[in-house]
């Protein structure tokens, strides 16, 4: 419950704050023509790209998954923080869905704010499973991340800055962990959640140029791009929960 809660709470103040007008400067995307995939008027908003629509319920099944999935019992810290990532991933989703159905800018605004501190609880993972648990530490880390969204008011690009930042802080996080505490299976997790971030990064940036080519006219970069993201999603989960558990049999054994 204390996961939910602690997720619900600042989502929804993100959405008060969206809606304020505070953003209204922000560069988004509001229209179809920012997807290669074409929308079709006869179907009803939410699947109008039916593709790019559709492929978002894959959060919510990411999601499930892992706040179902047993282990770590023994370790509530690390169970909080498993169940928190996936509560995450299950309201991006739904975010991400709104901004297609409704073409509106808080939406489009939310999707880009709520991407910053998804990224940013892998760290809080990894520092709780390498230094133990800090509520300190990890609600400074989500507040900073949260916060670094201003940089999009200050700047066109500045999303695109606060992403690579946080990306670069969660692979950096997640590869120390992996030295101090992985093994074979965690590192292919690991490699496998990298390259699902990097085809999510690259698959999105050429949505428009990949679509000239008929592998990628009806599933477009844009959808593969999700999918990327999804299993990136549920690798990281992989590796967390692989490393969580290495860690925590080593401070019993």
């Amino acid at each position: 419950m204390s996961a939910l809660v602690h997720v619900l709470v600042p989502f929804l103040l993100c959405v008060a704050v969206a809606n304020t007008g505070v953003f209204d400067h922000v560069l988004v995307d509001t229209s179809y023509e920012h997807y290669a995939e074409r929308a079709l008027p006869q179907l009803p908003g939410f699947l109008a790209m039916p593709f790019n629509c559709l492929v978002n319920a894959g959060y919510a099944v990411v999601g499930l998954y892992w706040l179902r999935a047993p282990g770590l019992e023994q370790e509530r810290a690390l169970r909080y923080a498993k169940d928190v990532f996936a509560l995450m991933a299950l309201l991006y989703g739904p975010v991400q869905w709104t901004r297609l159905a409704t073409l509106r800018r808080a939406p489009a605004v939310l999707d880009q704010w709520f991407t910053l501190p998804v990224f940013a609880w892998v760290p809080v993972w990894c520092g709780a499973v390498a230094r133990g648990w800090s509520g300190p530490r990890a609600l400074a880390v989500e507040a900073c991340s949260l916060f670094s969204y201003a940089l999009a008011l200050l700047h066109e690009r500045g999303f695109e800055l606060a992403l690579a930042a946080h990306i670069a802080a969660a692979v950096h996080a997640a590869a120390s962990l992996q030295r101090a505490h992985g093994d074979s299976a965690s590192l292919r997790y690991f490699a496998l959640a990298a390259l699902a971030c990097a085809g999510f990064v690259l698959l999105k940036l050429l949505d428009h140029e990949l679509a000239q080519w008929w592998p990628f006219q009806r599933l477009t970069g844009h959808f593969w791009s999700k999918v990327c993201d999804i299993l990136q999603f549920h690798y990281s989960f992989c590796f967390l929960t692989h490393v969580s558990q290495r860690a925590a049999r080593k401070r019993t054994a």
